[in-house]
């Protein structure tokens, strides 16, 4: 079966592969995304925004993703993150917020890349569990929460689309970071001789 990852990459498969890919297929996703969020502007109502049902449904492709990969999890480690992920889920579809602070295009074109050259034999993604070396047209990224919160960056994408956080230790991705303005030294000379206490 011919996957959208497929296509992007140019990848042609044979008809029996050796081994099944655990891959997320996002594509039912990232078009629900799309018509439910246009990069465009509605020209005909330009103050139109996402119904609930469309927000519920998006969250419910995910979490279904997430579960498909969860049954067939390389190990139980694997399953119980996965069935964690479905689980933090399940509230959004049942009760989808009005707000998704997704992170912005910028932020996940900003993402650090790794190179092949840097990734260890073993190294997996933590969502699907595929060896990243065992793809040769990876898309490894590095979450800015840790140096080993590595991901597909197909299997990222989503999650960060709908949940700005790192599913792992959920530090926010993306957030710009608030610098405290350094504590004024010069209190005491603004007192003016203690007229204000």
């Amino acid at each position: 079966m011919v996957t959208q990852y497929d296509i992007e990459h140019g990848i042609k498969r044979s008809a029996t592969p050796s081994t099944k890919p655990r891959r997320v297929d996002m594509s039912s996703f990232n078009a629900h995304f799309s018509n439910t969020f246009p990069t465009e502007p509605n020209h005909q109502n330009p103050h139109a925004t996402a119904n609930p049902a469309d927000i519920s449904a998006l969250f419910r492709l995910l979490q279904d993703q997430f579960g498909i990969l969860a049954s067939d999890a390389s190990d139980p480690e694997n399953r119980r993150f996965l069935e964690s992920l479905v689980q933090e889920l399940e509230e959004d579809v049942l009760h989808p917020p009005q707000v998704i602070e997704s992170v912005s295009e910028e932020t996940l074109a900003s993402l650090e890349r790794i190179d092949r050259k840097k990734l260890k034999d073993d190294e997996t993604c933590h969502i699907c569990r595929q060896r990243f070396l065992d793809d040769p047209y990876c898309l490894v990224v590095e979450l800015p929460c840790h140096k080993s919160h590595r991901f597909d960056l197909e299997c990222i994408e989503s999650w960060l689309r709908l949940k700005p956080s790192c599913p792992l230790c959920r530090a926010e991705v993306g957030k710009k970071k608030v610098v405290a303005p350094p504590p004024d030294d010069d209190e005491e000379d603004d007192d003016m001789n203690g007229l204000y206490g």
